[in-house]
């Protein structure tokens, strides 16, 4: 078990004084995080909170679970981990395709190139 929990479907005006005040009614609260839209700043409907014991975090998911935040029943998981990014791409823009022999052009340049 984590101690990282993925919460979702968030009220649009959930803050992150909400979710700290509920899940501090089960532990400690090391963390809250809405997710927000980088362009607009808007919620995107979901948070991951960090509790201090993974004991803590699955009484968070037992108790809070469904329980109504602004309006709203929530959904309360452990957090998936972090995919790690891989740096090594294709060497072409469209990702992992095709290229010619010569390297680094895609088939998709070529064929447009052909006509």
């Amino acid at each position: 078990m984590t101690k990282k929990l993925f919460v979702g479907s968030l009220s649009w005006n959930a803050t992150d004084q909400m979710l700290q005040d509920l899940f501090s009614q089960v532990g400690q609260v090391v963390s809250v995080a809405i997710i927000k839209d980088k362009y607009t700043g808007k919620s995107k409907g979901f948070a991951f909170i960090e509790m201090s014991t993974e004991e803590e975090a699955e009484k968070a998911i037992q108790e809070l679970n469904g329980k109504s935040v602004d309006g709203r029943a929530i959904n309360i998981s452990a957090a998936l981990p972090q995919k790690t990014q891989n740096n090594m791409g294709s060497g072409n823009r469209y990702g992992s395709g095709y290229s010619n022999s010569r390297g680094g052009y895609s088939h998709d340049r070529d064929r447009r190139n052909r006509y």
